[in-house]
């Protein structure tokens, strides 16, 4: 899957975790991260980095895919809690700092 953001592509390989398995194990195991590729949690308000090997970056979206906040994680932290977050978006560390805004709607092909 393809994520826009203000019409450029923020990632181009991104994969989607829509059950409990499949979010529980996320990006766990993984070593990087390439460029444009991510994890869509659907239906995750939350996030953890516990067991992860890499830091990311964490987006955080209402259910319209606006955006509510972002932050970079380090293994085993915990991610920020944003009222009103549906789904996250992790991306490799640095992918969105200087793409993403707070308000910006992402736009998944």
């Amino acid at each position: 899957m393809i994520v826009y953001c203000n019409n450029i592509i923020l990632a181009d390989e991104v994969s989607i975790a829509d059950n409990f398995i499949r979010r529980f194990f996320g990006l766990m195991g993984r070593t990087n991260l390439v460029a444009g590729e991510g994890l869509l949690l659907w239906k995750c308000p939350s996030i953890h980095c516990f067991f992860m090997k890499i830091s990311i970056d964490a987006v955080y979206l209402t259910s319209n895919m606006t955006v509510l906040g972002f932050e970079t994680l380090k293994p085993w932290s915990i991610g920020r809690h944003y009222k009103k977050t549906a789904h996250v978006l992790e991306l490799g560390e640095g992918s969105a700092a200087l793409r993403v805004n707070v308000g910006d709607r992402l736009v998944f092909i």
